[in-house]
């Protein structure tokens, strides 16, 4: 895909991902997520993201149906609005197991400025949440980014995620949670994503997922044998 025609999308998928008077994106997913609890064929595994988790269902929606995994990322979103809707979006849907991605929009103040400890606080709650409904967590590291296209004056992101990351292994590697590394996967020499595996910076290239799928699936086969 052709950076231009990738960065209109990013765009729109961003700023479309939830209305104004939905900021924690109660709608987004509700028609969807009515149907599987009607039909009672709910999904083994959820991802809760942002749009890196989103744009991989859009990118690879064979991969989550071949596996029963659901995608339920929504662009733009930071670590409060997806603690806000974890009940409708995964607890309702009874996994077996979550895969938690949030942070990046968080560090880009998205919504406004949050201190990186907030991150990982609202990460342990959401791990709350699920382990108190019986459904297995597993948090994924943030991935790469230096700098970000939709806000250019945020300084030193790669240094924060990077310090972010680490305290989320750290409660991960203290409570018997499987932690998924995909930064170090795709990481370059300062902290930012590999250029031949991101357009922008931020996001994945639709490839990319590949590394992400093998990383993941490899983590959640862990996960469960826990």
């Amino acid at each position: 895909m052709k950076p231009l025609t990738l960065t209109l999308l990013l765009l729109a998928m961003i700023f479309s991902g939830f209305a104004q008077d939905d900021w924690c994106g109660f709608n987004r997913f509700k028609a969807d997520n009515e149907r599987i609890i009607q039909s009672g064929d709910f999904p083994s595994v959820v991802f809760m993201g942002n749009s890196i988790t989103e744009y991989w269902a859009y990118y690879h929606p064979e991969f989550f149906s071949q596996h029963n995994y659901c995608g339920r990322g929504i662009g733009g979103q930071t670590s409060a609005q997806m603690l806000m809707r974890f009940t409708a979006d995964v607890i309702d849907l009874h996994p077996k197991a979550v895969v938690i991605m949030a942070g990046t929009n968080d560090v880009a103040h998205n919504d406004y400025w949050v201190e990186p400890d907030k991150v990982v606080d609202n990460v342990i709650a959401m791990c709350l949440l699920a382990k108190a409904n019986n459904i297995v967590p597993i948090i994924s590291s943030i991935p790469p980014c230096n700098s970000f296209v939709w806000n250019p004056d945020i300084q030193n992101a790669g240094q924060t995620i990077v310090d972010i990351n680490k305290k989320l292994k750290n409660y991960a590697d203290n409570n018997g949670i499987t932690y998924i590394d995909y930064h170090s996967a795709l990481t370059d020499e300062h902290n930012g994503f590999q250029k031949n595996l991101s357009d922008d910076g931020c996001h994945p290239n639709p490839d990319t997922y590949f590394i992400m799928e093998r990383i993941v699936g490899e983590a959640i086969g862990r996960a469960m044998k826990s």
